[in-house]
């Protein structure tokens, strides 16, 4: 065991963990700001709606994340019209290129998650609220949305340990993330044991602590929905 190049190229592995925890924090925030609309939208009765919707996310849970990022980074790359166009500043940076990976991802995995928590209700939650004169809109925002989100926690937290996991494919485009700290390292050193085993320790501490925070969540919010 070789423990003297891994502590000595320590700051890499703490670098190589900001990053990921800004491209885990970055997918998160916003695929979850517009998969609830999305959800919401999924589960109207309405085919022209809810269709589209469908069709983006099972293709995005049908493929491969990995395949996904090949082709947002290099497939768009090859069109001479997005070479030329003002996106291309964008879409030439791997960052971007797997930050939008990751968010569309992401977003239809927990579309998927809260449009089935949306359609699991207690029907008598909603004829209350429909006794009590509740809008649409309001019983919206007060009622169906605020349910299925708690109910929901369960299965969101294994897509967030899922989506952990999935940034270590930010290292194959360059990106100097856990992953790719230790295949630097292993390229330098030829320890692909010790490297390798040291960032998937940082990940395991990753992935301890969102199991933590999801339970006392779980605990807080959904707990008190559960049958006695």
């Amino acid at each position: 065991m070789n423990l003297d190049a891994i502590l000595e190229n320590f700051p890499r592995y703490l670098e190589g963990a900001l990053a990921t925890a800004e491209l885990l924090g970055i997918s998160l925030l916003i695929g979850l700001a517009l998969a609830i609309p999305l959800a919401v939208l999924r589960t109207l009765p309405m085919p022209w709606v809810s269709r589209p919707i469908w069709v983006y996310t099972y293709i995005f849970r049908g493929t491969p994340m990995l395949v996904q990022l090949f082709l947002i980074y290099y497939g768009l790359g090859q069109f001479e019209w997005m070479q030329q166009s003002a996106l291309w500043p964008l879409f030439s940076s791997a960052w971007f290129c797997a930050c939008l990976t990751f968010v569309l991802n992401t977003c239809a995995y927990t579309t998927e998650i809260i449009a089935g928590s949306i359609r699991a209700l207690p029907y008598g939650e909603i004829e209350a609220a429909k006794a009590l004169g509740m809008t649409r809109w309001v019983m919206l925002r007060r009622i169906v949305l605020p349910s299925a989100l708690r109910r929901s926690l369960p299965a969101y937290s294994n897509e967030v340990i899922f989506m952990l996991h999935g940034t270590s494919l930010a290292s194959v485009v360059t990106i100097m993330d856990l992953t790719g700290a230790a295949r630097e390292i292993n390229s330098t050193y030829y320890i692909p044991f010790e490297a390798f085993i040291t960032a998937a320790l940082f990940y395991f501490s990753f992935t301890l602590v969102l199991v933590g925070l999801f339970h006392k969540a779980e605990a807080r919010w959904l707990k008190p929905l559960m049958p006695r």
